[in-house]
């Protein structure tokens, strides 16, 4: 099931981006075998851990000839390989790019890290917050005279690291097709971020946009794109940027635009926005969505993710799908033909070691010694 159904492939597992591009890789179809470490304690409940949702998971010790005897032997059998380590971890465990497509020429490798595989600060440890300051993505984040705010990790781990990763990895699986070769695949959370950007660096450097935080048309800066409270401590989201949305809003807020400054005086955007302010604690969240909501005033309210799971809207188009009683988003985008789902619930550490392995060629007698060596998992 999914656009990418037949391709096998083998997920040194990590945290963040990694287990994210594996898990949208997944969604998409494609056998993904997920290595873990044996663990130290029995493996608990995994049912929320739903970045390892979709694929099996066996426990292979890499520190040991053996465990790393066997991630080569699935690499020969493999499409993909997907790691996460600082820079030469891999190299040093046995498993780098060199040894891997020795074994396997067709094999695609992809590499996820935070600051690159090189460079000044490849070996630095980071975080999501980190890469985003960096590539200069937090800094435009956040309403004029406050710090940046980060913006959870999505920027940097998952939009930037994960997505990127499996989109690289898909453009290698394809052009593969050409020319029968594999290849390494370097993706960096900085670089990523940085990608994402790649818009307002345009506007900056033309003059439209201010590297002053909270002044910009989409940076809070101007009245009609932001986040008002309403009148029960709710929110609702205004994104009337073209001239004939922000009519719409005006004519079914009630508002003579009259008494407005102009939509783009830039200069009277504070002035708007207090009036905005005023305007949308008069009435409750759900009073305004039954004014605004399905119409072109470009109005959304702002939902907890509890509450979105709930949106008819959200309801409708199946967006949230139940999988082992944990409710959670459907895999996207969606496909006509070929389209995806969610293969499986997250994993216990080592749980398919047997079944996976004997799936992958291995004999009983090598998935016993294997397991043995992974400490009974």
């Amino acid at each position: 099931m999914g656009p990418l159904a037949g391709l096998r492939i083998v997920e040194i597992a990590g945290i963040g981006p990694g287990p994210y591009c594996a898990m949208v890789l997944a969604d998409m179809g494609a056998e993904v075998l997920r290595v873990e470490r044996p663990p130290k304690a029995p493996p608990g409940d995994a049912r929320f851990d739903l970045l390892s949702r979709g694929r099996r998971c066996i426990a292979l010790d890499l520190k040991r000839p053996a465990g790393v005897a066997a991630v080569l032997r699935l690499v020969e059998r493999a499409d993909a390989l997907l790691e996460g380590f600082r820079p030469g971890v891999m190299e040093r465990l046995g498993l780098g790019p060199d040894v891997c497509l020795a074994r396997n020429p067709r094999l695609v490798y992809g590499r996820m890290t935070g600051f690159g595989q090189s460079g000044p600060l490849s070996q630095a440890a980071g975080h999501d917050i980190n890469y985003i300051a960096l590539a200069g993505a937090l800094g435009p984040i956040g309403r004029r005279g406050a710090p940046p705010t980060p913006p959870l990790n999505l920027v940097g781990d998952f939009g930037g690291g994960g997505l990127l990763l499996a989109f690289g990895v898909t453009c290698a699986l394809l052009e593969r097709q050409r020319s029968g070769k594999g290849q390494v695949v370097d993706a960096a959370m900085v670089d990523g971020a940085a990608a994402l950007m790649t818009v307002f660096h345009g506007a900056q450097q033309s003059g439209f946009w201010s590297e002053e935080r909270g002044t910009n048309l989409l940076d809070t800066g101007s009245h009609f794109y932001d986040a008002y409270e309403t009148a029960d401590g709710q929110y609702v989201a205004i994104g009337a940027i073209e001239p004939q949305f922000y009519a719409e809003l005006l004519k079914r807020a009630g508002i003579d635009g009259e008494s407005l400054p102009a939509q783009l005086d830039r200069a009277r955007w504070p002035e708007a926005k207090a009036a905005f302010a005023r305007l949308f604690k008069t009435r409750t969240r759900e009073e305004w969505c039954k004014l605004l909501e399905g119409s072109d005033a470009c109005f959304a309210p702002v939902l907890s993710m509890s509450e979105a799971r709930s949106h008819p809207h959200n309801v409708a188009r199946g967006l949230f799908v139940d999988v082992a009683g944990v409710t959670q988003p459907r895999p996207a985008p969606r496909f006509s033909r070929t389209d995806s789902g969610v293969q499986r619930p997250p994993a216990r550490v080592g749980e398919h070691t047997e079944e996976a392995l004997r799936d992958w060629g291995f004999a009983p007698e090598e998935i016993a010694a294997l397991r043995s060596s992974a400490g009974g998992e």
